[in-house]
């Protein structure tokens, strides 16, 4: 069959991984797959082709609410799915989610599916939350199946009124488990912390996410500055339109030296096996790609809650789990860990024992794929 995805922004962030994992799962396996992009991209992604995938960009879709740009947008889908005549649409993220279902009105053939990676209208003012509830309202009606990363996630769906229960599925994003589990420590793990030829290592925590708003580096920094001490090492790895801000930060902070700025790296799985502890300052997840990656490697978490941590992560048990408000809080237990060998040895094993087998690309592919042939499904469609 035809599947067409759809994706806001193609970056590399957890939701175009996981959507690019799921195209190249489905072109393996024998099906004639298409992901339509919008006008953020990562050329990386066109200079690792895939067999099978083709990509599609659409200059009209772009991140911000733009009437004029949405409509031609919304224009566009629809001529895109006249032409291409798709059997799925599976649509990823806020925007394209948005756009791409409501032009599938004009699609009556296809089945189509959303992929909820976070949830658009929790942590967000009133007036935005409000406009994301009447979207996605507008959107359901022309909505066959929600895939959810996590249970808190697709529940959400169903108590906003948004879904009913039987359509949606929780779909856990998938990943290459033994990269992380063979992890080893970069080849220049003494340059990145700044070391001299002998010396020891010392404590290091690691943040690897997208230099955006929602991940809160700005105001973790802020905590993380009046708990910093010893010689531990903070390294924040990532790209995105905050980070100059950030780079500002630190040096107005004091942190320079202490914080790191690694960048995009395509070595996360050696950054996580070079830190003692892996750490999350998100307002708005759904569950993050990081938090398995983590444990997978064996490095507890410290993140505040957020729907579906509890899924995987346990206070005391494989990480440390704060209020979701609480950035004070979390730099501070960041920093009392990084100075407690026992209390985070015990974690580490707890970290090593978390059951992450649901996490796999060949589940994420395979599960994706086979609830495209519900029959409930089929018979909405």
């Amino acid at each position: 069959m035809h599947i067409l995805h759809l994706v806001t922004r193609l970056l590399r962030a957890g939701s175009e991984e996981n959507t690019v994992a799921t195209c190249r799962w489905q072109a393996r396996a024998g099906h004639r797959v298409t992901l339509l992009h919008g006008a953020d991209f990562d050329r990386g992604w066109y200079d690792d082709p895939s067999p099978g995938l083709k990509l599609v960009r659409l200059p009209s879709l772009v991140h911000p609410l733009d009437p004029l740009s949405d409509w031609r947008a919304l224009t566009a889908l629809r001529r895109l799915y006249r032409d291409l005549r798709p059997d799925v649409i599976h649509t990823h993220q806020s925007k394209a989610g948005i756009l791409g279902r409501w032009a599938a009105e004009g699609a009556p053939w296809a089945l189509v599916v959303h992929g909820i990676h976070i949830v658009p209208f929790h942590g967000v003012d009133a007036a935005r939350r409000a406009l994301y509830l009447a979207a996605e309202r507008r959107a359901a009606p022309r909505t066959d199946l929600f895939m959810a990363v996590s249970k808190a996630v697709g529940s959400a769906y169903v108590d906003a009124g948004i879904a009913r229960p039987d359509q949606v599925h929780c779909v856990r994003s998938g990943m290459d488990l033994d990269r992380f589990r063979n992890a080893a420590w970069p080849a220049d793990w003494r340059a990145l912390l700044g070391l001299r030829p002998g010396e020891a290592k010392p404590p290091v925590a690691v943040m690897l996410a997208a230099f955006e708003p929602r991940k809160r580096h700005l105001q973790f920094l802020r905590s993380f500055a009046r708990v910093a001490r010893g010689d531990m090492r903070l390294l924040l790895a990532g790209h995105g339109p905050l980070l100059e801000p950030v780079r500002a930060e630190v040096r107005a902070l004091g942190l320079h030296g202490r914080v790191i700025l690694c960048g995009h790296r395509p070595d996360p799985e050696a950054l996580l096996a070079l830190a003692d502890l892996s750490v999350l300052a998100s307002e708005r997840e759904g569950l993050p790609r990081v938090v398995v990656q983590s444990l997978a490697v064996g490095r507890p978490v410290a993140v505040n809650d957020l729907p579906g941590i509890d899924e995987l992560v346990r206070d005391g048990v494989n990480g440390a789990v704060l209020p979701p408000g609480d950035l004070d809080g979390l730099a501070a237990r960041t920093a009392a860990l990084l100075t407690d060998r026992p209390a985070l040895d015990r974690l580490r094993q707890g970290a090593r024992g978390t059951d992450i087998s649901d996490w796999t690309l060949e589940t994420l592919g395979r599960r994706t794929t086979e609830l495209y042939d519900l029959p409930s499904a089929r018979r909405a469609a």
